[in-house]
């Protein structure tokens, strides 16, 4: 802490003497109605600086000190405009104009100094606004994202673990940004989920597709980034944002608060937020037992503003206790049992039944995980010669406990502990009058151990990651070309780890040299040096006011995780005994991407093709014994292995958004995507689901709403919006059977309703209440990409139904209050 501090000072004291330039106020308005447009984005043109306007459209920007500055002005729902403010302004009021959703909308991604328009950016990139995450109540963050991105999908385990998958492909292979930062935690295992702050997330952006040229391995199924709020008032007044849900299936209760001021040079923000949830229940299982979870958020900013930049000092701390659900329950009743003796003495066909006072308690099992991660990091942009500059500094720590001895509740089995140091350094400029010009270098350190533990799946390692880049971009009348090229270099060296039996509890614990007697070797040291050349290149047409076309080729790199590598021992939380190999080779990518954007005042529409085929493809193959059965041990845990092969991946993602001028307010959405995955093993060659189909494939999907606004002529009601909305997921035929690792899913189709309207109250507070139910029919349904469809330890029930079943009806609630 005091080393981040200390640098953080050296970049004000740094930074102090730099221009200060002159402030500038104004209003964002609606060009039609004159409506204020709270929540839109002003950005000064060829900059990352920039402000959110508030509930009443106000914003104060500091601007530097010249004669002409162009500044770039965004808000969902309409048309993107550049407008120009002079040294004689000092209030403005910029005007849009409502056309369409959002394929206009400015983004701003990590390791792209520039703003840029989606229209002109060759990657697919898809931006998820705080209008939108407001507007949506589901389990968490990335299930939000799931909704509003087509060829965003989330392998769940249970209603607060959701893994993003990008275009088929997961894990280490989506590379998440909080704040720029990556996000390191223990990604390997199939139950850990994304551990950030929901009520905190003001904004966040989709790349698909491999992102390894700026973001280095891990980037090469795509990246999520997380954008965290920021204060946007300049007045010295403290403002704020408090934010509660209410969700009846599992009787979530979440409150989040987040209080900022700032002036023109200062500002501070400090935020929390609390959730807790009970098992939530469906009409095929009722409540499922350990399916509940706590989770606590805090974090605080404090930052510096001039006209030539900014500097940002951040806090984060993330504290979950998520129940682990296994599926166990009596053969006859389908009642669900729990675990009360230790593995060897465990029986599950005779443990008890759960009670239904435990399945309703918010009080978790014994049997649960607690996860805690911590942040603090600096993020510094600023003016330099001609150019711009951005450096970063982060150091986060990822604690994970998963307790699964029911005689000995208070023993983890699993307890590691990941510490990492991340670091940036990017420069970015003009070259020429036309071309602009990004290079820079990022990576991190890292050092896992394991803690008190009687499970080891993953050995202690040191790991150093080193990545450097160059990124051009040119524009020329109606083109946009860009691309670039990486050369990455990543050293893992791991360490020796004996267990030895505990004479006193019976349960494994690690032994340290010398005292290894008795003791047999878990891990055997090994350094391992991984090296790789990303690549891409993509041009934006267009043709004309109306039609935009891309195309775009990269070569990503991922390196082997140390999962991948060298896991050997149980996951609790899992359920899954997990085998490594040494002798892999990193993964690397080549994915073309062609696509179009077509917008006209009553319709607009996006589509994007793709092809990926992968050297050196990692994937978990289930083992089976000699008679070609999967090898399960008695608490239903299964044993995978990891393999190496070839892969082909391809699909589509579509959209189309109706929104007749005639017809005010009205807007009919729909998202489309599809995607296949094979195994380009000659030994699955032709074999459909006995193995030559990859795991996790999503299904083809349809995503399609309908909602109306209707205007208000009150003062306090602004408007009302209704909306409903339908999920259709096909069947799932293309899947990974070879000994039962998944099975056939039907299709299933889901209907959602919402209403939501604001209350504008005197002093420029705002508060907006929303009622939503998901689920409306109470449909029965598993989806494919859900783990607890497989957690089942009968091979027949009574009911004709194979594991558990997805959330039912679920009514709910939120209200945002603005002040």
């Amino acid at each position: 802490m005091k080393r981040f501090a200390a640098i953080w000072i050296f970049t004000l004291t740094t930074v102090a003497g730099f221009s200060q330039g002159r402030n500038i106020r104004g209003t964002v308005r609606d060009g039609v109605t004159k409506d204020v447009l709270g929540g839109s984005s002003v950005l000064i043109m060829s900059t990352t600086s920039g402000t959110t306007t508030d509930t009443y459209g106000k914003f104060s920007l500091t601007i530097p000190d010249q004669k002409q500055i162009r500044v770039v002005v965004s808000f969902a729902g309409y048309n993107t405009d550049t407008t120009t403010i002079s040294d004689s302004d000092a209030q403005v009021i910029l005007l849009l104009y409502p056309v369409r959703d959002v394929l206009d909308e400015v983004i701003v991604t990590t390791g792209v100094a520039r703003a840029t328009i989606v229209k002109e950016n060759p990657v697919s990139i898809v931006t998820v606004s705080t209008r939108k995450i407001d507007k949506n109540i589901e389990s968490n963050l990335v299930d939000v994202l799931v909704k509003n991105v087509p060829g965003l999908n989330a392998v769940k385990t249970g209603p607060n673990i959701s893994k993003p998958f990008i275009r088929g492909l997961g894990y280490n292979r989506v590379l998440t940004l909080y704040d720029g930062i990556r996000q390191e935690e223990q990604q390997w295992g199939d139950e850990h989920g994304i551990e950030a702050d929901a009520y905190n997330v003001e904004k966040a952006e989709v790349i698909k597709g491999p992102a390894s040229l700026l973001f280095g391995s891990d980037a090469l199924a795509g990246v999520v980034s997380l954008f965290p709020s920021l204060p946007n008032n300049r007045d010295g007044r403290i403002h704020g944002k408090y934010v509660s849900e209410y969700q009846g299936n599992n009787g979530l209760v979440g409150n989040g608060v987040r209080i900022h001021s700032g002036n023109e040079h200062w500002l501070w923000s400090v935020r929390g937020s609390y959730r807790i949830a009970r098992n939530y229940t469906n009409a095929v299982d009722g409540r499922v037992y350990n399916t509940g979870f706590r989770e606590k958020n805090f974090s605080a900013l404090a930052g510096y503003v001039s006209a030539k930049g900014y500097s940002h000092l951040n806090f984060t701390l993330y504290d979950n206790l998520q129940g682990i659900p296994d599926g166990s329950r009596d053969s006859l009743t389908r009642k669900f049992t729990k675990q009360v003796n230790e593995a060897a003495t465990d029986d599950p066909a005779a443990r008890p039944f759960v009670s239904q006072s435990e399945l309703d308690s918010y009080i978790l099992s014994p049997l649960h995980q607690h996860i805690q991660h911590y942040r603090v990091y600096t993020k510094n942009h600023y003016e330099l010669g001609k150019g711009l500059i951005d450096v970063l500094f982060g150091w986060q720590q990822n604690i994970r406990r998963e307790y699964n001895h029911p005689t000995a509740i208070t023993q983890p089995g699993l307890f590691v502990r990941l510490n990492t140091f991340n670091y940036g350094l990017n420069y970015s400029f003009d070259l020429l009058e036309n071309v602009e010009i990004s290079t820079g270098a990022n990576g991190m350190y890292q050092n896992n151990k394991n803690r008190d533990a009687t499970a080891f799946p993953i050995p202690e390692y040191n790991l150093f990651d080193l990545g450097s880049y160059v990124h051009l971009k040119w524009k020329y009348e109606k083109w946009t070309i860009s691309g670039g090229i990486r050369y990455d270099s990543r050293s893992l060296h791991g360490k020796d780890l004996f267990v030895r039996k505990n004479a006193t509890s019976g349960f494994d614990q690690q032994v340290i040299l010398p005292d290894t007697a008795n003791a047999r070797m878990q891990f055997a040291a090994f350094e391992k040096k991984f090296t790789g050349i990303s690549l891409s290149v993509g041009a934006t047409w267009q043709a004309n006011e109306h039609i935009s076309l891309k195309a775009n080729i990269a070569r990503g790199y991922r390196s082997p995780s140390i999962t991948e590598l060298a896991s050997n021992g149980l996951d609790p939380g899992a359920h899954i005994v997990y085998l490594g190999n040494k002798n892999f080779q990193p993964e690397f990518s080549l994915e073309q991407d062609i696509g179009a954007l077509a917008e006209y005042r009553d319709i607009s529409a996006g589509i994007s093709i793709f092809n990926n085929n992968i050297q050196h493809y990692i994937y978990l193959s289930q083992l089976a014994d000699a008679q070609g059965n999967p090898v399960i041990d008695a608490q239903g845990n299964k044993t995978f292995k990891y393999q190496q092969a070839a892969a082909w991946l391809y699909g589509v993602e579509a959209s189309v958004d109706i929104h007749p001028a005639f017809l005010k307010g009205f807007l009919i959405t729909n998202n489309f995507s599809f995607v296949r995955g094979f195994n380009k093993n000659e030994e699955f060659k032709n074999l459909g689901t006995q193995g030559e189909y990859l795991p996790f494939i999503p299904p083809m999907k349809l995503l399609t709403s309908i909602s109306q606004e209707f205007k208000l002529s009150s003062k306090q009601f602004s408007a009302i919006n209704v909306k409903a909305e339908m999920e259709h997921s096909a069947n799932q035929n293309h899947y990974l059977g070879l000994y039962h690792t998944e099975t056939y899913t039907p299709g299933f189709t889901i209907f959602n309703i919402s209403a939501s309207t604001a209350i504008n109250w005197p002093k420029k507070s705002t508060m907006q209440f929303q009622i939503q139910v998901n689920n409306v029919f109470d449909i029965a349904y598993q989806s494919n990409l859900s783990r607890l469809k497989y957690f089942e330890y009968y091979s027949a029930s009574p009911n004709g139904r194979s594991g558990i079943y997805g959330m039912g009806r679920n009514i709910c609630g939120k209200v945002i209050l603005s002040f």
